[in-house]
């Protein structure tokens, strides 16, 4: 992918922006869908035409084991979710689709998620659960929203009932949407939102741009926020699309840097992070420096998760899935560089591998036979 696809122009006029997200029609929605992905069965699996079918570990066996295939034929998955030992929720972005995994290898339609508006880095983004529903970030006519859907039906026979809007009206722009929405472990709803081509408003206190917002699960303001009445928990972000929480409960965030750095921060309630002022770590008054950091080209950080105390972080441009000890964020250490591509999303399967989620066919990419997929490996090559 190209410097120009990656890295926006610094300014963007904000009308101009929303209108590249809602670009396409939902009547387009209604169109033919791509064809359905597949559930890659296990044991066996063939690689390639031809090829012996090599056994492969099963769902709920031990995690040691060579990397395998789940999922395959996904168009631009953005969010996994597991629900315990027995399912997963796959969410693609640009067909609004929710499909459901279950642990014999079975795949299935859920849902196809009403009123997303789709076009460039807009669509359905992040999943999340709580308490028997499942939250969705997506984009819409008029901007990007949380809704929750409950979750009914057990494993291999899931549905979502009727949604209700937690929280709507977020910016929305054909770039920078944000979206990777998590629960902490306080309960609350955490929501990154990007700058949506607006950078001067990731400074604007009042403002949604450039934003982390923590709201309860209901989409009401935690009275322990750091501003009253405000669900702002951090501002000076451009683009933050991963979070995760180690186990002494710091919060991590990677975020999309434009043409210099991309960020992994610890956050802070009530920090700065200083976009559009800074970029990467300055060292200036009022702004907090992110704890590593990498050129633009070997980065794009999506998707995180914590996995021994590691942070695990799929890499878009880079190609990578990069592993960074909690405590020593400078012994970064890099792995599956260019095998599958771009990295959209990383989580702990329910067998208790780790899963990559590539992206590769949103138009960035290069596809390869099978893309987009989500590949399982053991997490001791990758944290050990």
């Amino acid at each position: 992918m190209t410097s120009t696809l990656r890295r926006a122009p610094r300014r963007l006029a904000l009308a101009a922006a929303v209108a590249v997200a809602v670009a396409a029609p939902l009547a387009a929605c209604a169109a033919a869908p791509p064809a359905a992905p597949t559930a890659v069965p296990a044991p066996a699996v063939t690689d390639a035409p031809g090829a012996t079918a090599t056994p492969r570990p099963s769902p709920g066996t031990a995690a040691s084991g060579p990397p395998f295939d789940v999922v395959t034929g996904l168009t631009s998955p953005w969010s996994v979710v597991t629900m315990g030992r027995d399912a997963a929720l796959i969410g693609e972005r640009d067909t609004a689709r929710v499909f459901e995994w279950t642990a014999g290898g079975g795949l299935r339609d859920v849902a196809v998620i009403e009123g997303v508006a789709h076009g460039g880095e807009g669509g359905l983004l992040g999943l999340a659960l709580h308490d028997g529903e499942l939250y969705a970030y997506a984009t819409t006519p008029t901007g990007n929203r949380v809704q929750a859907y409950p979750i009914e039906g057990d494993a291999g026979s899931t549905t979502l009932g009727s949604p209700r809007t937690v929280i709507d009206g977020l910016p929305a722009s054909g770039t920078h949407n944000a979206g990777r929405i998590a629960f902490g472990p306080d309960g609350m709803l955490y929501v990154p939102v990007g700058d949506a081509g607006d950078p001067d408003a990731a400074q604007d206190p009042d403002a949604r741009n450039g934003k982390i917002l923590r709201v309860t699960p209901d989409g009401d303001v935690p009275a322990d926020n750091p501003r009253p009445g405000s669900p702002v928990y951090t501002l000076g972000h451009r683009n933050v699309q991963g979070l995760a929480w180690a186990d002494d409960g710091r919060l991590f965030a990677s975020e999309f840097g434009q043409n210099t750095w991309d960020e992994l921060n610890v956050i802070e309630p009530g920090a700065n992070y200083g976009w559009p002022t800074v970029e990467g770590a300055a060292g200036a008054a009022g702004f907090t420096d992110p704890v590593a950091q990498w050129p633009t080209a070997a980065a794009s950080p999506s998707g995180i998760a914590i996995v021994d105390d590691t942070v695990l972080i799929a890499n878009l441009r880079g190609e990578v899935l990069r592993a960074v000890p909690v405590d020593d964020p400078t012994a970064a250490t890099e792995h599956l560089a260019g095998r599958y591509g771009r990295l959209r999303d990383v989580l702990t399967a329910p067998d208790g591998r780790v899963w990559i989620v590539t992206n590769n066919t949103d138009g960035r990419g290069d596809p390869r036979t099978g893309d987009d997929r989500i590949v399982s490996i053991d997490p001791a090559d990758l944290t050990g």
